[in-house]
């Protein structure tokens, strides 16, 4: 199966198993996340998730083999099955190794960051002639300073843990193999407390904080309209399959 799930105690541990493609998401692991995510809104039982990856990958986002131009979504969860999710309950992402564009999307749309000492997050749209189209463009600034942001947006730098941590995007640092350890024990403070009252603040949360949405979102569409026929876009993605630099026009 592409997406495994777990239930340890109150805590669903959801798995992205698609290694050999570095985790990169087509429409079956969209799927997969959706119906993970599915069971975890609606099983009374579950309280908190934890979204992770393999042991060298979280992931590196949409699969350019099958995406044609746009990226796999669900009904419910929107892009990759929780990009646009209008989520009850906690949801924490573990990230052992990459995570890159989409999967860095991902990062944004969890409510909490555990990340491995080798772990990575980037945007490297740009490098490739697109640009984010899954919440980066709006989230990155949400969660990180405006010129941080902006740098990596524009030349698609990574961000290790440890900055990503001193700049309050990570919330735990844990040693390479034991991100979804250490999410778990973050997890269990959360399952300690009163899980309506969780709830609760976590939409309060949310609705503060995404009131701003719609308006990324449109930003979004109109930037993905300025770069959909032009000739970087394509010179981009055809560099990318054929392993070399891209050679730039500005057309």
């Amino acid at each position: 199966m592409p997406v495994e799930t777990e239930a340890r105690g109150r805590v669903l541990v959801v798995t992205i198993r698609r290694e050999e493609k570095r985790n990169a998401i087509d429409q079956d692991i969209a799927d997969g996340i959706s119906a993970a995510l599915d069971r975890l809104d609606d099983d009374p039982e579950l309280w908190v998730g934890v979204l992770t990856g393999t042991a060298t990958v979280f992931s590196a986002g949409s699969d350019l083999a099958t995406s044609r131009g746009g990226s796999a979504a669900t009904e419910r969860g929107g892009e990759y099955g929780v990009i646009r999710r209008d989520r009850i309950k906690p949801l924490i992402a573990a990230v052992e190794g990459p995570a890159l564009g989409g999967g860095f999307e991902i990062v944004l749309a969890c409510d909490l960051v555990v990340a491995a000492r080798d772990a990575s997050f980037g945007l490297p749209e740009v490098t490739r002639g697109l640009v984010p189209t899954c919440g980066g463009l709006f989230r990155t600034p949400r969660a990180l300073p405006l010129n941080v942001a902006r740098e990596m947006l524009l030349t698609g730098a990574r961000l290790d843990p440890e900055r990503a941590y001193a700049l309050g995007l990570v919330n735990v640092v844990a040693e390479p193999g034991g991100a979804v350890d250490a999410a778990l024990a973050l997890a269990e403070r959360i399952c300690a407390a009163a899980p309506i009252g969780a709830r609760a603040s976590l939409r309060a949360l949310e609705t503060t904080v995404a009131e701003q949405d719609d308006l990324g979102w449109e930003a979004t569409t109109v930037a993905t309209s300025t770069i959909a026929q032009s000739d970087d876009m394509r010179e981009g993605v055809l560099a990318f399959f054929e392993k070399r630099e891209p050679r730039w026009t500005g057309r």
